[in-house]
């Protein structure tokens, strides 16, 4: 069980295509007054390879969970779907693709999704904004049969 304060610890990674979006991201966070953790890249790299950065970040966010502390992670791409796939391969990552406030909102309230995807290409900062603060504003609502759906996907994940 997760015991720390509201506000969590936000692990953010990006690949080139995202570059912009992440430092708005990473800036505005800290202002609002979250421990944001930059996992890189730090330098524009049109051929980067996105899945070391992504994979640490949700590295990062089980670790802190496991830890007890409460941490949340955002990738970031230009579709967030490579970033999204590369984030889902770490054990106990549940990383939702998010293209609006419902879908944010849902990836935590029934999925307990613990890192947001979001395509920098698709949305104006002001959209992606929106919807990373909608995922890390949301708690997990806890029910019996969304517990049960998360179990399940769990234990085929420890196969």
């Amino acid at each position: 069980m997760i015991t720390s304060p509201a506000v969590p610890r936000v692990h953010i990674a990006t690949d080139h295509a995202g570059m912009e979006l992440s430092a708005h991201l990473v800036s505005h966070l800290t202002q609002k007054g979250y421990d944001v953790v930059d996992h890189g890249p730090r330098e524009f790299d049109p051929l980067d390879d996105y899945p070391s950065f992504c994979i640490n970040a949700a590295l990062a966010v089980v670790a802190d969970q496991q830890a007890g502390m409460h941490a949340l992670g955002i990738v970031l791409g230009g579709s967030g779907n490579g970033e999204q796939i590369a984030a889902n391969k770490v054990k106990g990552a549940r990383v939702a693709l998010a293209w609006n406030h419902a879908t944010a909102t849902l990836a935590r309230e029934h999925n307990d999704a613990n890192v947001v995807a979001i395509g920098g290409r698709r949305h104006s900062v002001e959209e992606a904004t929106g919807i990373a603060e909608a995922f890390l504003q949301e708690s997990f609502t806890n029910e019996e049969r969304h517990i049960r759906r998360i179990a399940q996907i769990a234990a085929y994940e420890g196969r």
